[in-house]
């Protein structure tokens, strides 16, 4: 008796997975050239602003070495330099690079052109000018005093007026959508676009005074975080690692599970940051429960994307992408176990106020989202371009300098900060001798950050040779080496 046959269940992978037909690549360019020009302004403008912040971070880590280094300049000194390179690198670098991402994700995701490209131009004219006001304006001492939110309301006004335009843009591309399936970094992508413009306005209204602001203020820094940073991250993680590999992502209920986690935990984790501080104890002690737990949603997306990598691990000896993204993805994890047990009482009496947190927070921004962008735009750009880039040699360096750098600086903060923090608790120990003793880590996150600072230049030069069309033309992908025969990875 022959067996009937059942009917297979849908792929949830199928509107993802690659279609080898002529159709489908000619539609690919067609969505790409909606896309091409919103994409490479934002990289253009975004590697700007990296630079201007590199070099505003280096000035401000020297001065731990050297106090009395352009002292005579108050718009030099560290209370001035160190804020305008959080901004710059948070809301010019980052923001701008997953702005240019996010433009050619959403529509290679929906397989739809480009929606309202011409917001983007707009986005971009009033997102550069909110940075340069804002970054003058903190300069010449007219910072708004409240961290993650130095610029005032000049400045930030016009970028939330340009992220508006930028989500309805994304929002509308989604809305014309030919697929059916919504692949897991669209959910990341889209939620970043309802979630951020509401965080952003309602911090920004400045009708917040005392506790109730310092509250804010810590909701609003983590969930930044939350609602905007760590989405940048994980969609392109989620979409890079399958992409390059040439397989589907390991599971969708991973993806799904870890998603609705990460929505549900997450939003509730700033409040941890105030332990100790003049707030109702239920509150602190809810913040640090959800710090705990965010510990499933992070599992997941290790498991999903360890998962999905597996077996094909030698690829990274080739891939200057998926090298990046994968470094990132592992630093996700080690960054989110890290913030749970920061989240912890007990913990916080040695970590709190010392240089560990500012490991903690390099370790995150820069380690996975900034290092998941660096991977994300060395896969774009040559499909905007129509160019590969023309160094590889040059990819490699940057990748090795930014890695041993990021390493070397969350290293000697995590380790000189805990120490720093066991002698701050201590009343016997001087608080000159644990400034004396801080030294020689310090020294540290300077060697490390000036190896970062080298990298970006690197970067800088290969995207203007790429954009430029310039240097040696490539017929093949600019690997990091010729691949060898395919073997089963035991």
């Amino acid at each position: 008796m022959a067996k009937q046959k059942t009917k297979k269940p849908a792929d949830p992978h199928s509107e993802f997975r690659a279609q080898p037909a002529a159709a489908d690549q000619e539609q690919r360019v067609v969505i790409d050239d909606t896309a091409r020009t919103p994409a490479v302004l934002y990289f253009s403008s975004a590697i700007f602003w990296l630079l201007v912040g590199s070099v505003a971070g280096m000035v401000a880590s020297l001065k731990f070495n050297l106090p009395d280094w352009l002292g005579e300049s108050a718009a030099l000194t560290f209370g001035r330099v160190r804020p305008v390179h959080l901004n710059t690198v948070t809301y010019g670098w980052i923001s701008l690079a997953g702005a240019g991402m996010i433009v050619w994700l959403t529509a290679r995701l929906c397989r739809a052109p480009l929606q309202f490209a011409w917001f983007h131009y707009i986005t971009l004219i009033l997102w550069n000018f909110g940075m340069i006001a804002g970054s003058v304006a903190i300069l010449a001492g007219y910072s708004a005093g409240l961290e993650w939110l130095e610029f005032p309301r000049l400045a930030g006004t016009p970028i939330a007026l340009g992220f508006v335009l930028f989500a309805v843009s994304i929002l509308q591309t989604f809305r014309k959508r030919n697929v059916d399936h919504l692949y897991v970094s669209l959910w990341y992508i889209l939620a970043s676009m309802i979630w951020f413009p509401y965080l952003y306005v309602i911090a920004n209204m400045g009708i917040y005074q005392g506790v109730v602001e310092a509250a804010m203020n810590w909701w609003y820094g983590h969930n930044a975080i939350a609602t905007w940073f760590t989405p940048i991250g994980l969609a392109g993680a989620y979409y890079f690692i399958p992409k390059v590999i040439g397989r589907p992502i390991y599971s969708y209920y991973l993806g799904l599970l870890g998603f609705w986690a990460f929505a549900l935990f997450y939003n509730w984790n700033g409040i941890h940051h105030l332990v100790g501080g003049p707030l109702p104890t239920w509150l602190i002690t809810v913040s640090i429960v959800a710090s705990i737990m965010m510990v499933i949603p992070v599992m997941a997306v290790a498991v999903n994307h360890h998962l999905t990598a597996v077996n094909h691990f030698r690829m990274l000896k080739y891939s200057p992408t998926l090298r990046f993204v994968v470094f990132g993805s592992m630093c996700y994890t080690a960054v989110s176990v890290q913030g749970s047990l920061e989240s912890i009482r007990s913990f916080q009496e040695v970590a709190h106020f010392t240089h560990y947190t500012i490991g903690h927070a390099h370790l995150g921004l820069y380690a996975f989202t900034s290092m998941v962008l660096f991977g994300a735009i060395y896969y774009i750009m040559p499909r905007l371009a129509r160019w590969e880039w023309p160094y590889p040699g040059l990819i490699k360096a940057h990748f090795w300098m930014a890695a041993v750098g990021i390493v070397i600086y969350v290293v000697t903060l995590t380790i000189g900060g805990w120490f720093q923090g066991v002698m701050l608790n201590d009343a016997a120990i001087p608080f000159i001798e644990v400034v004396d003793f801080t030294k020689v880590y310090l020294w540290g996150r300077s060697i490390g950050g000036a190896l970062m600072v080298v990298s970006h230049f690197i970067f800088a030069f290969q995207f203007f040779m790429i954009i430029k069309h310039a240097g040696p033309r490539r017929f093949a992908p600019a690997l990091f080496r010729e691949p060898a025969p395919m073997q089963q990875e035991k």
